[in-house]
């Protein structure tokens, strides 16, 4: 049925508090009509009690200023006779339309208004956006909000937001939003009577740019432009993309250049925050014809080149960059359809499936990190995650994204991807680089990459839930009781390991499990199947900590160091690119990854004075600290230099001292394995929604700060591998055989190597400076500490001092405008 001129009335409400008991203090109100502001109203709400500081600061309101203002009994019928005929509309209308019905109520006015939710129906619109709050989303959406937490400024930002839905409603094919409605049940009080509205006044079918696959909407493929020719200048290529000349980048470049000229494999080595991926991509691209293929160790640098670098040399030159993942970054297309035939019994879900048919509308990739909340609904996106097979009788054959993937990572000039998924794909399948160039950055984590890859792991507890599920359906006795033998040996191991008797896992025990599935039927435990290959030779059973449990894991590994020369074709060209391409001085990183004729280039490291190093004197021995003493002593140090109001970074090397940290800090906060994956973390760090971020892992070694200009580094212990570790026992062996010291040829370089890339992630332009705190006084106090310091010393001044004189210093430093060291 045709709507006509429905009215809204877009509410906000300040209030007293959140609670039950909170009173209205401020009321806005903005009616919409036929898309326009036709009035607004706003009045101060006298709540007769006093207001807590909290609230203050949010609103900007005193208690003398409301003591002047009228009783709700005296606004009530004015509120009333404005919104008693409309859709009340509200970010966050739970809140607002139940507190201000109540007052209402208590006053003789019945408000039975219609309800929607501009949260709601922005997430399903805008189903990329990663916080949904007015003040961000407005930031994203360019609608202005001068006076947030004011009633009258937010309903103004609301109404605009609301309008900026309808507006997004209505570019979508009608027969979409005819498919949304059927979903729309599942939005929360009356929110569908938008989308009514918006269908109600839609008159034709209007595509646009947009192909109906089925009733799904995907974009049409673009055309690839044709490559514009890059200049054999590099300061030229600079200038068009509108960037300043560095000399040490130049120089960078000239070396790459140089590399060009050779056909032995290429190590550079240049420090970090030098501009690198300019300084190789735009001398590459100028001088070769072949693809491009550049690895980085994480995703999240991955992304930093396609959306960075990428972007901006693709704008200038048209050249195409891909970034290649694992299929199972994907959306299925066959999945999602068969799961729109079904209703499922969760509303968020059901929800969720609209926001995908607005997302398919959008993307030109399928790639499912795209949604930002994706961790909500972490179920259903593991069942709509392409598994790599495509069928020719697919209802989305030649539309199908990983279909589409593969075909555009073809067609490419740069192709960017992460070490891991490199490795898995040259496994199977050397082409990928076969004739092309491969560049390498940040070669060091490769080395590191290579042997996590010759690893794999199951969690227990899964294993044993999958083995009982099977032990119940099992028509076959002897496939029961092969079951029961499986999980009765694994839950020995297990027991064993808790008691911390046994952790490597005994050779007779793994010939008895492969034996035992070697006669189950070959769909029964695949991944304990792939676990136990032959490939692997050593298992061990491994702990990780979370907040609320703790996690067993079955872990099997190579005995012998992975050669990357064997995942390799003939022809390639090959560049690897690294801040420390020496580990010691008879351990080599090319060395390590299996070569032995390369060229080395080395850019000699500048100092920039940008970076400073403090040792704290006060902090006591690491050894034998009990964890929550250590975590206490950090805490106290983050609260003592949270009043420099500067970003704070802290490093660890335990996840367990990470978890307690945050758990006893008080401050505002981010923390890795608690506030979501490091990707998210760091986006929403940069943004500034706190100052101190927690992390550990890729944060040591594969995260960029460029955002922030002046910045904290906080190391709580020296990045020394565990011992325990299987692969820092197979390198010792390794390392003995060859009749080298495992801990001054290897572990001690590698640690040091560690701190340098840490302290690169802070010092990425001539603009940043970064002062770092170490709370690990092995620095000073071991034989081996001057290796340390004389090594840091190279770039970054090191000193001692107690923590007092430490913060005054810090501050003092972080003070100064930077100033390149004149040579």
């Amino acid at each position: 049925m045709k709507r006509k001129n429905v009215k809204y009335a877009v509410v906000d409400l300040e209030a007293t508090g959140t609670g039950s008991s909170a009173k209205i203090i401020q009321v806005g109100i903005v009616i919409l009509e036929n898309g326009q502001i036709s009035q607004t109203y706003q009045t101060d709400v006298n709540p007769h009690e006093v207001l807590d500081e909290h609230i203050k600061q949010l609103t900007g309101l005193s208690d003398q200023r409301l003591s002047q203002a009228p009783d709700f009994s005296q606004v009530a019928r004015e509120i009333y006779e404005l919104i008693e005929d409309a859709v009340f509309v509200a970010h966050n209308v739970k809140f607002d339309a139940n507190l201000l019905a109540e007052s209402l109520f208590w006053e003789g006015y019945d408000l039975l208004s219609p309800r929607v939710d501009t949260v709601e129906l922005a997430q399903v619109f805008f189903p990329t956006y990663e916080k949904y709050g007015l003040s961000s989303i407005c930031e994203l959406l360019e609608i202005p909000l001068e006076q947030a937490h004011t009633a009258i400024s937010d309903a103004k930002a609301t109404a605009l937001l609301f309008l900026k839905i309808q507006e997004k409603i209505q570019s979508l094919p009608k027969s979409l939003l005819e498919r949304l409605l059927d979903l729309s049940d599942n939005l929360i009080y009356e929110s569908r009577l938008v989308l009514e509205d918006c269908f109600s006044q839609m008159s034709q079918e209007s595509t646009g740019d947009l192909l109906d696959c089925h009733g799904i909407y995907l974009r049409k493929k673009r055309k690839i432009a044709k490559e514009k020719h890059l200049s054999a200048d590099f300061t030229k290529n600079l200038s068009l993309l509108v960037l300043e000349e560095r000399s040490e980048q130049e120089k960078f470049a000239t070396m790459v250049e140089q590399a060009i000229e050779n056909h032995h494999p290429s190590f550079l080595q240049a420090q970090a925050g030098l501009g690198k991926t300019y300084g190789y991509l735009l001398p590459l691209l100028a001088k070769t014809k072949e693809q491009i293929v550049v690895s980085v160790p994480t995703k999240i640098l991955q992304e930093q080149i396609v959306s960075g670098e990428g972007k901006a040399i693709k704008e200038v030159f048209q050249v195409s960059f891909h970034s290649l993942k694992s299929p199972h970054s994907y959306i299925k297309l066959d999945t999602f359809y068969q799961s729109l035939t079904r209703m499922d019994d969760h509303r968020l879900l059901n929800r969720c499936k609209m926001q995908l048919l607005v997302w398919l509308t959008e993307t030109e990739t399928g790639d499912l990190e795209e949604i930002r909340q994706a961790y909500r609904y972490q179920a259903y996106f593991e069942e709509l995650a392409h598994d790599g097979q495509i069928s020719k009788k697919s209802l989305f054959y030649g539309y199908d994204f990983w279909q589409l993937n593969q075909e555009n990572a073809r067609a490419s000039r740069v192709l960017v991807t992460n070490h891991a998924y490199l490795l898995t794909r040259l496994e199977d399948d050397k082409s990928l680089i076969e004739g092309k160039t491969l560049v390498v950055d940040e070669a060091q984590r490769l080395f590191l990459t290579l042997d996590n890859f010759s690893q794999k792991s199951i969690r227990v507890t899964q294993l044993l839930q999958e083995i009982q599920q099977e032990i119940s359906q099992a028509t076959s006795l002897l496939n029961r009781r092969l079951l029961e033998s499986i999980q009765f040996e694994l839950s020995q191991a297990v027991e064993q390991f808790h008691r911390g008797s046994q952790r490597e896992i005994k050779e007779d025990l793994i010939q008895k499990l492969r034996q035992d599935l070697s006669e189950l039927p070959a769909p029964y435990l695949q991944e304990l199947r792939e676990l136990l290959d032959q490939k692997y030779e050593q298992f061990w059973l491994e702990d990780d900590h979370f907040e609320q449990n703790r996690v067993t894991s079955l872990h099997g590994a190579r005995i012998s160091l992975v050669n990357f020369q064997d995942f390799l074709p003939e022809k390639v060209r090959l560049f690897f690119i690294s801040a420390t391409l020496e580990i010691s001085r008879k351990v080599s990183l090319a060395q390590l990854l299996g070569f032995q004729n390369v060229r080395f280039y080395h850019l000699p490291p500048q100092d920039y004075h940008q970076q400073k190093i403090w040792v704290d004197k006060d902090f006591p021995d690491l050894i034998g600290l009990p964890l929550t003493q250590h975590a206490q002593l950090i805490v106290e140090r983050i609260e003592r230099l949270f009043h420099t109001k500067l970003p704070i970074l802290v490093l660890f090397t335990s996840k367990e001292l990470l978890l307690e940290v945050s758990e006893r800090l008080s401050l505002p906060h981010l923390a890795q394995y608690k506030n979501g994956d490091a990707t998210n973390i760091k986006r929403r760090f940069d943004k500034g929604e706190v100052t101190v971020l927690l992390g550990t892992g890729s944060f040591w070694e594969g995260t960029d700060f460029s955002t922030q200009n002046k910045m904290i580094q906080i190391i709580t212990r020296l990045p020394f591998d565990n011992p325990q570790n299987i692969f820092t026992q197979k390198m010792n062996r390794q390392l003995r055989q060859n009749g080298q010291n495992p801990f001054y040829d290897y572990s001690l370089p590698v640690a040091i190597l560690r701190l340098k890339q840490a302290f690169g992630r802070t010092m990425r332009h001539h603009n940043q400076r970064s002062a770092v705190l170490i709370l690990d006084n092995r620095v000073y106090t071991k034989r081996y500490s001057r290796q340390i310091r004389e090594a840091l010393a190279e770039s970054t001044p090191v000193e001692q001092a107690s923590f007092k004189q430490i913060q005054d210093e810090i501050t003092n430093f972080l003070k100064k405008k930077t100033s390149k060291k004149k040579k």
